[in-house]
Order: C-alpha cells, then structure tokens, then sequence
C-alpha cells in the first residue's frame, strides 16, 4: 500500500522522518532548536542528510512531562511550521494530539498529524485531517498498563485508532500506524511492540512507522545513557527495515540513512565498481 503525505507518494523502501522538537524541555534535543537560525539550520542539514519528511514537535510527551496549553503549543509551533514551508519543498508532520493545535497546523500547510493518541483525545481532529486532505500517523496509547494479551490488545487498540480515521472518510493512502514505543508499556513491552511491527503490518494492513530514537528502550536494554544510544538506535532501524516499515522517525538523520542505504544495496544485491 502507497503512502501520500503532502505531494509525495512513499510506496516501497523505509524512509527517514526527521524529528525536530522545538521545545526547551524534550528528553533528548530540548532547547536546542528554538529561534529561526536554528530550526532553518536544522531543516537544511535534515533535508542534506536524507531525510524524507520533517517531524515537527511543540510539546514534550517525555515520561513526567509538564503539559502546556494549546496556545503556548499553537505559539512554538506554527512560526517554524511557516518557516520551513516557505524555504523547503519537503512534506512536514506536526507532532500534536491538541485539536486546536491540528486545525492551525493543517491551515498553515501541514501535510501530516502525527498524533501520540491516534485520533483517541480528540477524536474531531480525524475531521479536519479529512478536509484538509492531509496524512495521519496513529501512535498506540492508552492510559493504563492493564493488558489481558500485550500483542492481542495492542492490534485491537491500534484497530480502535484506525476505526475512527476511516469513518471520517481518511483513506488508507493517508493513515500510518506505529506501536507507540515509549508509552504505556514497561521495556519487555516495548520490545515486544518493536518485534510485532511486521505482524501489525500485515494483519491491519497499513504502513508502519517505528520511533524508537534515543529512547529509554535502549537505556534499558543497554544500560547507557541518552549520548550513547546511537547504536541501539541503529540496530532498531534495521529492525525496522527487515520488518518492512514504511517510516522510521528519529533524531539522527545521516547515520540512520546510512544503515537503510546499506540495508537496501545487501537486499538487491547490487554491485558497485
């Protein structure tokens, strides 16, 4: 199944979704993107390094995150949203759960919401995805950890996500789906949500994308902190690639288009002079 996010269609390989947080307080890259300079900067040197789509984030959904209004959301994230559309051809994604939020996001040319609710919050911003044509990525959430059947529940409650977009009329060229790694699942879940991504892939029949970027995942299994988990970022993406992901969102641009580039090249066997 093809993916359309803006003018672009995605129908084979994985693809790099580049996250760009311009909040002062996100778990990994907090402050560092906050003026123009820097987030035009950043847009560029993403772009440069292969990414195919750019995540843009106006609230941090770290574990004990402070919450912030939907103004205050609204106010970090349209001027860059604006900036890197008017100097970039590239499709961008606004990472929000907020209606409020979305509605600004899609009416200043957003091409996808990627919503950590998938469409459960605020179930109205499935509306005006559909009118402003746009893409969705459905993350899996919920508000406890009381699962019956990790891998069983975790497809029904995705089903749930996928459910509301397709009776607002979404089509399925404009849904993504990801197994919301990081939330609501302790790390043998995480890891488990990670190995169901080519299960998920077939049996609900959508597009994956797998963001497991610097994630306390990796901590875990690991045992290092946030400036040494590259490498278990890297050997999830080649997860991902293997699993048949359509997208993988992270932070380092460059190295994880390397590895998919290489993944690829072994896949078909090409051979280079």
């Amino acid at each position: 199944m093809k993916t359309i996010i803006g003018n672009y269609e995605f129908s084979s390989g994985t693809h790099i979704v580049g996250i760009l947080n311009v909040t002062p307080d996100s778990f990994s890259d907090g402050g560092k993107f906050t003026s123009k300079d820097a987030v035009l900067k950043r847009a560029e040197e993403m772009i440069r390094q292969g990414a195919a789509v750019i995540d843009i984030g106006g609230e941090s959904t770290r574990p004990g995150h402070t919450p912030i209004s939907d103004e205050e959301e609204t106010e970090r994230v349209i001027p860059f949203l604006q900036l890197i559309k008017s100097h970039f051809d590239i499709p961008v994604s606004v990472d929000t759960y907020k209606y409020s939020v979305a509605l600004s996001a899609l009416s200043e040319g957003a091409d996808m919401i990627n919503d950590i609710w998938g469409f459960k919050k605020s179930p109205k911003i499935a509306k005006i995805v559909k009118e402003y044509d746009a893409c969705c990525c459905l993350m899996h959430n919920r508000n406890n950890t009381d699962y019956s059947s990790f891998a069983v529940d975790l497809k029904n409650d995705l089903h749930e996500s996928i459910d509301i977009a397709v009776s607002n009329g979404i089509c399925s060229e404009k849904i993504i789906i990801d197994a919301g790694i990081g939330f609501a699942k302790n790390t043998g879940q995480n890891l488990e949500a990670l190995k169901q991504t080519e299960n998920l892939r077939t049996e609900l029949g959508y597009p994956i994308m797998v963001a497991v970027s610097r994630k306390s995942i990796i901590g875990n299994v690991l045992n290092v902190e946030l400036p040494h988990r590259l490498s278990g970022t890297l050997a999830a993406t080649a997860y991902a690639f293997f699993s048949g992901a359509r997208f993988v969102r992270v932070h380092d641009i460059a190295e994880n288009k390397q590895v998919i580039d290489m993944l690829e090249a072994i896949s078909k066997g090409e051979i280079y002079e």
